[in-house]
């Protein structure tokens, strides 16, 4: 058990170490990320694709990589909103790592990107374990999830630094208890914020794209009590990217890994970005 505890321990540690280098290599440039963890079903993927959009309509250059263990159905509809997007294939690994993440971004992202939002792998457990070298953690549920959502998956919310409810359009529809989620939220993670998002209906929207702007160019971020214990926690400075702007070319690319290890990143793209 010891032996065990202990490979955890240093495998957490190697991706610290290379999500602190990832972190300062993206500020350097003006790059800062934005890890999205969801369930899945969330509504994580039309949240994101209406936040790409709002972003080229204001001519912020932000870019989208998206992981799935199988498809490249969440690439082909980020596309559609006309920004870089990347399509990552785990092939069965349930989460992403600062290593991998940083292999895929190499010869791909914009130097101009501004933003860079990471949609993990549908999965509340593994992914919250992993710092991806991001500026800003946001953990979305959907109100079809139910209230105690916060107290089954402690370590996702517990380190993130915004929560977004998502599908509010039906909260009524499925009796949906806001004080109690908020509640539960607040138990888990004093003094995050939580915003409520509705594509279908349109609340909330640029809610997200103006949190992540906002820490991006240097504004306090939420520091979870969470944090102050355990390995995920950086200081400011490490997430505060220098200045950058002008806009990049939209194109999507797909590269897959295999076995946690990330390969160099492909040519072929699975579907062309359109406004």
């Amino acid at each position: 058990m010891c032996r065990v505890v202990d490979l955890q321990q240093a495998v957490l540690a190697k991706n610290d170490a290379c999500a602190h280098t990832l972190r300062e290599d993206l500020a350097a440039r003006g790059t800062a990320v934005v890890n999205l963890l969801s369930s899945p079903g969330s509504g994580k993927t039309a949240l994101l694709e209406r936040e790409l959009t709002l972003a080229r309509d204001r001519g912020i250059p932000v870019a989208a990589l998206t992981a799935d263990l199988a498809t490249e159905n969440d690439a082909v509809r980020l596309a559609r909103s006309g920004v870089p997007v990347k399509q990552v294939l785990t092939d069965g690994l349930c989460h992403l790592e600062a290593e991998m993440l940083g292999g895929h971004l190499h010869d791909w992202l914009p130097a101009d990107t501004r933003l860079l939002f990471v949609e993990n792998v549908g999965n509340l457990v593994c992914p919250a374990s992993y710092d991806l070298g991001e500026t800003l953690r946001v953990v979305l549920a959907s109100v079809t999830e139910g209230e105690d959502k916060p107290l089954k998956y402690p370590t996702a919310f517990g380190l993130a630094h915004l929560v977004v409810v998502t599908k509010t359009d039906i909260a009524d529809a499925v009796s949906f208890d806001e004080a109690e989620f908020r509640a539960n939220v607040e138990r888990i993670n004093p003094g995050v914020e939580v915003v409520h998002t509705s594509v279908r209906g349109g609340e909330g929207g640029g809610v997200l794209l103006d949190r992540a702007l906002a820490a991006r160019d240097g504004a306090p971020v939420h520091i979870p009590v969470m944090t102050r214990t355990s390995h995920h926690v950086h200081d400011a400075a490490d997430g505060r990217p220098h200045e950058g702007g002008g806009t990049g070319a939209p194109h999507t690319h797909r590269t897959r890994v295999r076995g946690g290890h990330p390969h160099p990143t492909g040519s072929g793209t699975v579907a062309s970005s359109r406004s």
